[in-house]
């Protein structure tokens, strides 16, 4: 079986830094979705359209991003059944993914334009954008399906090893985004329903170029009609290794509501200050992300094929790797985060850009908490141990409540700026300790390969 990137053999992490630029540029791609959104909108249209548009990037997270997580942990066997050569069981997993995929992402359109507009006014949006915040999510949503085919098929291809096509992918539609963008809100005044109903029409195009790569060119993957068809055994254990993923997604978007809702309580100036530095923030932080995402791919990889001593020493050198790229993209996000918050908007104050600048400096302070998260749960969930997420959105969800509830009243919107840090810490402890015992269970089968071969 041809191996794009040989994650199995070789210098680990040298496959996995070449493994996961691509998965950078395609991420950053990704993030143009919501940045050219935002842009956008707040250039041609006004701050509080900006502000709509942000005020629903948690609940996105918490629709879209529990969806998504399932089909993050559904193709976690295929990965397996890559290390272990085993043509079938690719097959039989991917077709099943696609399957649930499709399933899943109707019935999340249906709940999502249920919930969205009580979500909107549970977590205290202004009177001023919640018609706009509304408006954007309602087109938006019906891109859900798409989205989460296209996802899959993403992940599908990187579990193979191949994470160079999707990046072309993403940059069509990305290119198409823009193009949609600037007509349907410069050009024909639509608004955010414009900006909404060029992401989804992006959406689509995503999901069809991923899909036709999958299914018609990738020869690592020969899914047949009957793959496609749900199987109790290959559904079960799918959705067994979705699901916590998925609801890590789900608690830890519940956590940002309540931060959100916390925010919101000190006006539109702060939250349009704060959801401009968000997407300053998630750039910095995709460099760490792509590398944690990289990591998954090659600890399933390794896993298939037994190589435990392989997944240890390299998942030792990928933490050394991961803070350092944190320090760097600390000073970089301080450094340049304040000019480029402006970007974002054509009617910057003092007061967005005080709280922009204080939330930057809070974050940036903290990055190496975050790219210890990355590297536990991904090394986690490419084992197929994706409890753990679980236990880290709870850990999460706990440090944004205590944030949110009790040190925001006391100390006031510089609390809220470490709330994300807060979050970090509590989930890297519980991952840490569930980390280290698989390492001690991995070294014990690793010694008795050796002992097995020296016979």
């Amino acid at each position: 079986m041809k191996k794009k990137n040989d994650m199995l053999s070789g210098n680990a992490v040298k496959s996995i830094v070449l493994f996961g630029l691509p998965i950078m540029f395609s991420s950053l791609l990704q993030f143009n979705y919501t940045l050219v959104d935002n842009i956008i909108v707040g250039r041609y249209v006004s701050s509080d359209a900006l502000a709509a548009v942000g005020n629903v990037g948690s609940i996105n997270s918490f629709i879209i991003g529990a969806a998504l997580g399932l089909t993050s942990g559904f193709t976690i066997p295929v990965a397996h059944a890559f290390g272990a050569n085993d043509r079938r069981r690719i097959s039989e997993y991917s077709g099943s993914s696609i399957s649930l995929a499709l399933l899943i992402g109707f019935f999340t359109v249906i709940v999502a334009h249920i919930i969205s507009t009580p979500i909107l006014k549970l977590i205290g949006t202004p009177a001023e954008i919640i018609g706009m915040s509304s408006a954007y999510v309602n087109i938006l949503y019906f891109g859900i399906p798409f989205q989460m085919l296209s996802n899959n098929f993403t992940a599908i291809s990187r579990a193979v090893g191949e994470s160079k096509k999707p990046l072309y992918f993403y940059t069509v539609s990305v290119i198409v985004n823009f193009i949609l963008d600037m007509l349907f809100v410069k050009r024909f005044g639509w608004g955010v329903e414009g900006a909404a109903l060029a992401t989804l029409l992006s959406y689509i195009v995503a999901m069809l170029l991923s899909g036709f790569y999958i299914i018609k060119i990738n020869k690592d993957v020969e899914i047949h009609l009957s793959d496609l068809k749900l199987s109790k055994r290959i559904s079960l254990k799918q959705l067994k290794l979705g699901i916590p993923v998925s609801l890590q997604f789900t608690i830890t978007s519940i956590g940002t509501m309540c931060l959100q809702s916390a925010v919101n309580s000190f006006g539109a100036n702060v939250m349009a200050g704060l959801t401009a530095a968000g997407r300053v923030e998630n750039i910095t932080n995709i460099s760490m992300s792509a590398l944690g995402v990289a990591t998954q791919s090659f600890v399933g990889q390794n896993y298939g094929a037994k190589n435990y001593e392989r997944i240890i020493k390299s998942v030792k050198k990928l933490f050394v790797l991961e803070i350092i790229t944190s320090v760097f993209m600390s000073l970089l996000l301080i450094s340049i985060g304040r000019p480029l918050v402006s970007v974002f908007t054509t009617q910057p104050n003092e007061e967005m850009l005080a709280a922009a600048s204080r939330y930057i400096i809070s974050i940036g302070s903290c990055y190496s908490l975050v790219a210890i998260l990355f590297i536990l749960r991904n090394t986690l969930q490419g084992l197929g141990f994706t409890y753990a997420n679980t236990v880290a959105g709870i850990g999460e969800l706990a440090g944004r409540i205590f944030v949110s509830f009790v040190m925001a009243k006391i100390f006031g919107f510089p609390a809220v700026c470490f709330a994300a840090p807060t979050a970090w810490l509590m989930a890297d402890i519980p991952l840490a300790v569930i980390y280290l015992k698989k390492q001690k269970e991995f070294k014990a089968l690793a010694q008795e390969q050796k002992k097995a071969e020296a016979v």
